[in-house]
């Protein structure tokens, strides 16, 4: 556990709370990371105003207490450490550190020692537990002997813990020494005002500023947006949120490309938890033209001494702007702006697809972002290698238009950015070769090794072409191919019934009648050219062909088995449509085969199912229908001859 000492730094593996990470004493003060990546805590030495041991199960506990009143809590201190970091803490920062005992016997009364803002119930001379006066929401004094503390409900707590306290009670018994009180204030009443004084109770009941209506897009639905003193709330029809500032890490506003909207994400660690998913990034939408007018709930006092030259006392502008000035003036957060890179339609973001979805990929000073589903940040520091790629979907005329992006983390994991156009390879290649990013597949001297960049630049072809164009028209069909699937007769030599076998490994959504059409083609083409003559030759030599006759459709016939792309268009495209009811029809069909060509095999199961199910219901109508004698069918209007 121990990494590395010396006489002016010490660092230590250790876990804050439920997080492992990296502790660091030096000369200075102290510093924790999160191992990963994530928030660090710097605490300067002059800020330290005491330092608490306590042997915990399986390890020790380091407390450290400063002058705002904060308590940081370190574990996974082992037995052989505490002697080295208590002589370290003793030289450098000039703070003896104390030894506390933690009380195990399970009892429920004892005393309790105010220390700044935080209050430890103590049994005896050990301690029970310790609270925070600052996490207090609400106090109440019940009758003449109970003190009862409600706690703010921090959703970003449910992202390590799967309890979060909620309210303590406490009884107080007139005969109480330590608070003394009289025949019109007992104890628990002096007590009760104690800890009013400390916690500043309903400083935040009302907001400083309110949003309504707000589009979030992570965790989706519309919330009113309420910005405390301390906290930030959404609420929703279904959902309700109320994150401590000391929750977020960095904001950030990042218009959309060629679109009337700007994302704004609130980065947090923990992240916030509903149910069994994790939100680490809040992706706020706002209409970039809509201008607000808000007044802030603070006095001017309060403004000059809490929030001088962060605060104003009113805003008017953008309603992204209002949002994230006011936001950070409140919380401290960084905000991070788009970087210096522009795309060829002179945006800040290159359109991508990130696993099955599709949405921009912002490259940033320190980072890249994909927004806004999922919402991916990676650092520039996390990354080992990026590689371009040539676009492996479809032939060579659709990759020739496109070219992926593939980037490796250090730990491992891979992020995979596809269907990136070709003229946007120059922008993005020399933006990430800016930032001495390792480009895998580029020699030392900067050229293309592999030839596959190349090769997704050769083309001269300056008009980019939809790269599920022809997928579509393959896998989704137009009308006329449904209807002469529904006009389509069985018979007794019928041998290409979809309920085969070997037509699961095929494309579904192409019919019968084409796959006769190509086998019949292959077979022609392997024979010998032979001469023929022509019939039915007219005046000027051209060959006359006889119109065939459309087959007549018999109303009893079964209907075809349905692809399993054509259960998954009918579940989507309303959803589709609702979400983007600017699109036509001819752009929804596209999307949803663009979408379908990213699922996975896992995730096209139910439809495949769906389908199977559909084939066996279509084999025994088939069989029933030949059974019982089909319909009579003219043979002149079905093969275009007579006997």
């Amino acid at each position: 556990m121990l990494v590395h000492f010396n006489e002016s730094e010490l660092y230590v593996c250790v876990h804050s709370w439920f997080n492992p990470g990296q502790f660091r004493l030096y000369s200075g003060g102290l510093a924790w990371k999160k191992q990963g990546g994530g928030k660090t805590i710097e605490v300067d030495k002059a800020d330290i105003i005491s330092v608490t041991w306590m042997k915990i199960p399986r390890s020790y506990q380091l407390s450290v207490g400063t002058k705002e009143g904060i308590r940081y809590v370190f574990k996974g201190f082992r037995e052989q450490d505490v002697s080295n970091l208590t002589n370290f803490i003793q030289k450098n920062t000039g703070t003896t550190p104390e030894e506390k005992q933690l009380s195990v016997s399970g009892h429920n009364w004892g005393a309790v020692d105010i220390n700044g803002n935080m209050l430890s119930f103590n049994v005896g001379s050990k301690e029970a537990f310790e609270v925070s006066l600052s996490d207090v929401s609400q106090t109440q004094l019940q009758g003449k002997t109970d003190v009862v503390l409600e706690f703010h409900v921090d959703d970003t707590t449910g992202a390590n813990e799967k309890d979060s306290l909620m309210d303590l009670s406490f009884h107080v018994p007139t005969s109480n020494t330590q608070f003394l009180g009289d025949e019109e204030r007992p104890s628990a009443h002096i007590f009760w005002q104690k800890i009013l004084a400390i916690a500043d109770v309903g400083s935040s009941e009302e907001a400083v500023v309110s949003l309504e209506g707000i589009a979030i897009l992570t965790p989706r639905g519309r919330y009113t947006v309420e910005l405390h003193m301390s906290f930030l709330r959404l609420q929703g029809q279904a959902n309700d949120f109320k994150i401590q500032y000391s929750s977020i890490l960095r904001l950030f506003v990042l218009p959309k490309s060629n679109n009337p909207h700007t994302f704004v994400v609130i980065t947090l660690d923990p992240p916030i938890r509903k149910g069994q998913t994790l939100y680490p990034h809040i992706v706020i939408q706002f209409v970039t033209e809509n201008v607000v007018e808000k007044e802030l709930s603070l006095s001017e006092e309060v403004l000059a001494e809490k929030y001088k030259d962060r605060l104003q006392s009113s805003y008017n502008g953008l309603e992204h702007e209002v949002f994230s000035k006011i936001l950070r003036g409140l919380s401290g957060a960084k905000v991070t702006r788009p970087s210096t890179f522009r795309s060829c339609q002179d945006g800040y973001a290159v359109k991508s697809s990130l696993k099955a979805e599709d949405g921009l990929l912002y490259p940033l000073e320190k980072g890249f972002f994909f927004l806004p589903k999922p919402p991916t940040l990676i650092l520039h520091e996390e990354i080992e290698y990026v590689e371009f790629e040539r676009h492996g979907a479809g032939g060579a005329s659709m990759s020739s238009h496109y070219f992926d992006l593939l980037v490796k983390l250090k730990n491992d994991q891979e992020h995979l950015f596809r269907n990136i156009q070709r003229n946007e390879y120059h922008n993005l290649f020399n933006f990430v070769s800016g930032k001495n990013l390792k480009i895998l597949n580029l020699g030392e001297d900067g050229q293309d090794r592999t030839g596959a960049v190349a090769a997704a630049l050769q083309s001269t072809d300056d008009d980019p072409v939809d790269p599920h164009l022809e997928r579509i028209k393959n896998q989704a069909g137009d009308e006329e191919s449904d209807e002469e699937d529904e006009d389509f007769v069985a018979d007794k030599d019928d041998s290409g019934s979809p309920s085969d076998d070997s037509e699961e490994g095929s494309d579904a959504s192409i019919s019968d009648g084409e796959k006769e059409k190509s086998s019949k083609k292959e077979a022609s083409s392997s024979k010998p050219p032979a001469k023929r003559k022509p019939k039915n030759v007219d005046v000027e030599g051209s060959e006359k062909r006889k119109p065939k006759k459309k087959q007549k459709k018999d109303p009893n016939a079964p209907k075809r088995a349905i692809a399993p792309f054509m259960y998954f268009s009918k579940a989507e495209r309303a959803n589709l449509k609702n979400i983007n009811p600017e699109l036509s029809t001819t752009d929804i069909a596209k999307k949803l085969g663009e979408k379908w060509q990213k699922m996975s095999a896992e995730e096209k199961q139910p439809y495949v199912e769906q389908s199977q199910v559909d084939k066996k219901r279509y084999a025994e109508e088939s069989a029933a229908y030949r059974g019982a004698g089909a319909a009579p069918v003219d043979v002149d209007s079905a093969d275009g001859s007579s006997d």
